[in-house]
């Protein structure tokens, strides 16, 4: 299985809601990068750290016309301009990520504390030099829908035996409470896998509460599937 990409066409849908769907384009990655399109109050639908798929812009088509696409990891540029360039929109870019703007190749625009008129409000999750890790969450507070595109995660090398949510391997011994833990969401959508919509706040809190002494357990974990 590779670690990325490989050569299954289509996509796996995860993640439908009223306002909004999220789908993995390569099923077999052992990465398992999720991407999202989310319903804005203003009725235009945004396009989360997209990897492209066959038959993608029929899924998109559903939810309503494409008002932007969002870089939301300085490491998720992804297809991101590729799919902005299709839909004749701009990457939406918060104002503090730095080194990201330049190597897109399309339009950008920056966005504060909240994405535009979509209703999403924008915090930052992380933003750190060592190592390098600039991230930016996203929270509707009326329909309860949060989405962390990286600090935490449901695929399997995130997760301790038992874990529905984990927190990223290289932040359990840091977890990020201080950024994620002021909120109790109805769902929570996730850059790595399908997300948590069944008591996602209750997921949530256990999985920033348990990070560090979970850890023995999701490394032993992440290791033993690496040797497999």
């Amino acid at each position: 299985m590779p670690m990325k990409g490989g050569d299954g066409d289509g996509y796996r849908e995860i993640d439908r809601w009223e306002r909004g769907v999220g789908w993995i384009a390569h099923p077999g990655e052992t990465m398992q990068r999720a991407s999202h399109a989310l319903v804005g109050d203003d009725g235009g639908l945004w396009v989360v750290d997209p990897v492209d798929a066959p038959d993608l812009d029929a899924l998109l088509a559903e939810f309503g016309d494409v008002a932007g696409v969002v870089v939301g990891l300085d490491r998720h540029k992804r297809d991101s301009a590729a799919l902005a360039r299709r839909y004749d929109v701009p990457v939406y870019v918060p104002q503090w990520m730095t080194g990201v703007a330049a190597e897109l190749d399309a339009p950008v625009e920056r966005f504060g504390s909240e994405l535009a008129d979509s209703g999403y409000e924008s915090f930052r999750i992380r933003d750190s030099d060592l190592p390098p890790w600039q991230e930016v969450g996203l929270y509707h507070p009326e329909e309860g829908t949060l989405l962390v595109p990286e600090a935490v995660g449901t695929v399997s090398y995130f997760c301790a035996p038992g874990e529905r949510l984990g927190v990223h391997p290289m932040l359990r011994p840091v977890p990020p409470r201080r950024a994620l833990s002021g909120y109790d969401p109805e769902r929570v959508l996730v850059g790595h896998g399908a997300g948590v919509s069944t008591d996602a706040g209750a997921a949530l809190r256990d999985a920033l509460d348990n990070a560090r002494s979970n850890l023995p357990g999701a490394y032993g974990r992440a290791l033993r599937e690496l040797l497999s």
